[in-house]
C-alpha cells in the first residue's frame, strides 16, 4: 500500500473533535492546578481572616480582577490548542479588566494627597508580590502545560503564554487569600506584573515543550 493510500484510509474514520468537548478537561486540569497552589500558598504563608476579608472591597475587587485574567487566559489556551488555531476575541475580557482597574486606580490617584502616593502604589509588599504570584501560578501551568501535550497547538509560544496567562491569574487569585493590600492602584502594577512574567516565561517554555 502506498504512504498516500494509507493516509486517506487512517483520515476516513477521523471526526472533528468539538470545542466543548475540551472544555470539561481544561478547567478541571486547572483547577486542580488551583488546588495545588492553594495547599501551597496554607503551607507556605498561611491565609488572611477570611471572616474580615469577604467584607472587603478590596478583596472582592482583588479576585474579580484576577478571575477575568484567568479566564481570558483559559478561553485563548482552548482556542490556541486546537492546530491552527487563532487568538480570538477572548483577550478582550483581558483588556476590558485591565481598563476597569486602571480606571480605579486613577480616582485613587486623584483623591490621595501627595505623601500618601508611595503607600498606595507600592503598598508593604510591592518587592515580593510578583515573585509570589509566579511561584503560585507554576502548579496551574504544569498543569495546563500537560495537558496542552495532549493536545495539538501549532503556535506553541502563544499557545504557552495564553497557558502561562490563565496559570498567572489562578495564581493570583490564590495570593489574594493572604495579601491583604487593599489599593486598586498596587493590584493593576504589581499583580499584573507577576501575572505578565507568567505569561511570557509560558511563552517561552512552550516554545520549547510544545513541539510535537
Amino acid at each position: 500500500m502506498k504512504t498516500q493510500d494509507l493516509i486517506a484510509l487512517i483520515a476516513e474514520d477521523t471526526t472533528p473533535v468539538r470545542r466543548r468537548a475540551m472544555a470539561p478537561r481544561l478547567i478541571g486540569t486547572a483547577l486542580l492546578g488551583a488546588v495545588v497552589s492553594a495547599v501551597a500558598l496554607v503551607v507556605w504563608l498561611g491565609l488572611r481572616p477570611m471572616g474580615e476579608a469577604v467584607h472587603s472591597p478590596s478583596f472582592w475587587m482583588k479576585a474579580a480582577y484576577s478571575v477575568l485574567i484567568a479566564a481570558a487566559g483559559m478561553l485563548t489556551t482552548a482556542r490556541l490548542a486546537r492546530p491552527g488555531g487563532r487568538i480570538g476575541a477572548a483577550l478582550g475580557l483581558a483588556a476590558v479588566a485591565a481598563a476597569w482597574l486602571a480606571g480605579l486606580a486613577t480616582l485613587e490617584t486623584l483623591r490621595t494627597p501627595a505623601p500618601g502616593m508611595a503607600q498606595l502604589w507600592l503598598g508593604e509588599s510591592w518587592y515580593v508580590c510578583p515573585f509570589r504570584i509566579l511561584a503560585l501560578a507554576t502548579p496551574v501551568f504544569a498543569a495546563m502545560l500537560w495537558w496542552l501535550r495532549g493536545m495539538a497547538p501549532t503556535r506553541l509560544a502563544l499557545a504557552g503564554a495564553a497557558a502561562g496567562l490563565c496559570a498567572g491569574g489562578v495564581g493570583a487569585s490564590v495570593y489574594g487569600l493572604y495579601c491583604e493590600e487593599t489599593t486598586a492602584a498596587f493590584v493593576v502594577v504589581w499583580y499584573s506584573l507577576g501575572m505578565a512574567a507568567s505569561a511570557s516565561l509560558g511563552a517561552v517554555i512552550g516554545a520549547r515543550l510544545l513541539r510535537w
